[in-house]
């Protein structure tokens, strides 16, 4: 056994995994480098903890514990392998991306109603408070000029809903 071997202790605090996920992860065949000592405990190589990294980064990102699994039981340095492998981590590269895209709307959204409730609280009103529509349009004017809130879409005479 290496004598440079980790204990999960150790795993865990360089990894900021808990020893029950740890453990998890083993008994869900997510980490095949773990070895035992003689009395039961396990003992990490030291190239674990680059291995472990990219588990938590696969399972962080939504990658499903199947998808893992194979992409674990697909390794060993085979040649013939790599492109199944390859599959998985493009496929998830993919999903990654998506995700991305979705959170940057999100988080426009988000954006926008901080800054109308700070217009709104610099007005004296509460962030509850039924508005006129003449104050509505006045608070859309303000941060579509303030760039926070994008044009709101209308509906033309046909009755189709489109972008201003």
């Amino acid at each position: 056994m290496d004598r440079d071997a980790l204990g999960i202790r150790q795993v865990s605090e360089e990894t900021g995994l808990s020893i029950d996920t740890l453990r998890w992860y083993e008994r869900e065949g997510l980490l095949p480098l773990v070895e035992r000592t003689a009395d039961g405990r396990r003992r990490y190589p030291p190239g674990a903890l680059r291995f472990i990294r990219l588990v938590q980064a696969l399972r962080r990102t939504g990658m499903p514990v199947a998808d893992v699994r194979r992409f674990i039981e697909l390794g060993g340095g085979e040649l013939a392998h790599h492109p199944e492998r390859m599959v998985l981590l493009e496929r998830q590269c993919a999903a990654i991306e998506q995700r991305m895209v979705e959170l940057q709307d999100d988080l426009a959204v988000v954006r926008a109603k901080i800054a109308a409730y700070r217009g709104l609280i610099a007005r004296g009103l509460d962030c509850e408070d039924e508005l006129s529509e003449d104050l509505v349009d006045q608070l859309r004017t303000d941060e579509l000029l303030a760039g926070t809130l994008p044009p709101a879409p209308s509906v033309g005479a046909e009755g189709v809903l489109r972008q201003r």
